[in-house]
């Protein structure tokens, strides 16, 4: 899976449903996998308030769909 391909899908929380953010970066070590997912959030409104990124560890994913990447938080 290409980095393009995970950029804009939505990380959904498994036990909530909550919509977490969208994906716009990704944290890579030294051996080029992924370490953790970056978000910010999709309304505008609350970028501007609120701190525009979350970490999310690649660790905490449970599966990457068409649309969406369910996280267990």
């Amino acid at each position: 899976m290409l980095l393009s391909e995970l950029q804009g899908k939505d990380i959904i929380s498994l036990y909530t449903g909550v919509n977490l953010g969208r994906i716009v970066d990704v944290e890579v070590d030294n051996d080029g996998k992924i370490t953790a997912l970056i978000a910010e959030p999709r309304k505008f409104f609350l970028r501007m308030f609120k701190s525009k990124e979350t970490t999310f560890k690649f660790s905490d994913v449970e599966k990457i769909g068409t649309d969406v990447i369910l996280i267990k938080m």
